[in-house]
């Protein structure tokens, strides 16, 4: 078997990235959890929106666009 190109990373235990003393791109992970949470704002206040315009909510509305499909 020939030998890969690329290694992977050690395992490493759970909770283990972020507290040890291994070099980790701490603003590159920073900007990733900051567009997470800016998104799941967004998902938030479109299902506020829903709920207004339609006086359903979440699960209502999937509901109403499940009869809908299946009609």
């Amino acid at each position: 078997m020939a030998k890969p190109d690329y290694l992977y990373e050690p395992h490493e235990a759970f909770g283990e990235g972020l507290t040890t003393r291994r070099p980790w791109n701490t603003t590159a992970l920073a900007g990733v959890e900051r567009l997470n949470g800016r998104v799941a704002m967004l998902g938030f206040a479109a299902a506020v929106v829903g709920e207004w315009i339609t006086g359903h909510g979440p699960a209502g509305q999937v509901l109403d666009l499940l009869r809908w499909y299946l009609s």
